[in-house]
């Protein structure tokens, strides 16, 4: 089997973060997205990964490179456009053959890989095995029907779903689902829509196996999501000490502190990673915090947050939590009155001020 991952969504929804960096780089316990996707595959047995790629591509290829740290080989694919998850399968064919293949969303997390599912795959031979999750919201997602065990029907993003059943972002899938996105039109957003994909096998007879997972799941598309999944991997994570602590300084729970960080003075609370070359001092860094490298805090307090390389918060009296703070960012204490308001702002941001 080989592996595709698909990498070229522009990120809307992430915004402004994804005005200068891919969504799929964003970091989660200070890993980018994307390697647990590229980890999942390679422990699954697949070494052999093609990453479609669009407007953020040079990023991607520099971060991620020829695959070799994971002990597997990277191609690159470029889509003119994101035209839908089928059409990248369309620009895939080439590079896949004849070979079956697991493509796997490249902003999407799974608990415990996917190894399992793949073996499953393997030894029952269906045209198509899907994941599915049960959410709270399927209008979000593309949706499944199961008839008796069976897929009867598949819906992206429908008004009025049919079940509670979303499409996880892993499919695997033999040579037929290329026979399938030739033969669909666009939907009404011009895409190529995968789930219509699997609807054509389904209408003409061929095999699509679902399988429901336990374990969560996690589409990262939303702030609100990207810290939930920063939540659940640092939860799983263990102590490790690696950087410098002072003896004034209070280091709890789960947290990973990797080498050249310096804590001085200040409480560090885990689940939660501090990373290499930052410096923490006079401050406290609560539950479910991810600081990324050549980041200073001083006397500041922040928890459930992601803080991104070469940030400075300094002097900030009131809790930060809830945020995802992109790369080089400074947040200072501003001098007292006269008051007044100083943006420099991506688009659709949005500001929260409180005033007494």
């Amino acid at each position: 089997m080989k592996g595709l991952i698909l990498s070229g969504g522009k990120g809307t929804r992430l915004r402004p973060i994804t005005f200068t960096s891919a969504k799929q780089l964003v970091p989660v316990a200070n890993v980018p997205i994307l390697f647990y996707g590229i980890q999942a595959i390679v422990e699954a047995g697949i070494k052999e990964i093609g990453i479609v790629v669009g407007d953020t591509k040079d990023e991607i290829k520099e971060t991620v490179g020829d695959g070799s740290r994971w002990g597997a080989k990277v191609e690159y694919i470029e889509q003119e456009a994101p035209l839908g998850l089928a059409h990248a399968v369309m620009v895939s064919e080439s590079y896949l053959g004849e070979s079956s293949f697991v493509m796997y969303l490249g902003d999407n997390l799974i608990a415990d890989g996917i190894a399992a599912l793949v073996r499953e795959f393997e030894e029952e031979r269906p045209n198509s095995q899907i994941l599915l999750a049960k959410v709270p919201n399927p209008e979000s997602f593309g949706v499944a029907e199961l008839k008796d065990g069976r897929v009867v029907s598949l819906e992206e993003k429908p008004k009025k779903p049919r079940s509670d059943l979303a499409l996880v972002g892993v499919y695997m899938f033999d040579k037929t689902i290329f026979e399938a996105v030739k033969n669909i039109k666009p939907s009404w957003r011009n895409e190529l829509e995968i789930t219509d994909a699997i609807q054509y096998l389904i209408d003409h007879g061929y095999d699509v196996h679902p399988h429901v997972i336990n374990g969560w799941w996690k589409d990262t598309g939303k702030l609100e999501d990207m810290l939930e999944a920063n939540r659940i991997v640092l939860s799983r994570s263990r102590r490790e000490i690696g950087g410098e602590v002072d003896e004034q300084s209070s280091i709890e729970g789960q947290v990973i502190i990797q080498p050249t960080a310096k804590i001085i003075n200040s409480i560090i609370r885990g689940p939660a990673i501090i990373g290499a070359g930052s410096r923490i001092e006079n401050s406290f860094i609560g539950p479910f915090t991810s600081i990324h490298e050549n980041v200073e805090i001083y006397d500041s307090e922040i928890e459930h947050s992601i803080i991104l390389q070469n940030c400075s918060i300094l002097k900030i009296h009131r809790r930060i939590e809830g945020s995802l703070i992109g790369k080089n960012v400074k947040i200072h204490e501003a001098p007292p009155r006269p008051k007044a308001f100083r943006f420099m702002l991506g688009d659709n941001s949005f500001v929260g001020v409180y005033e007494k």
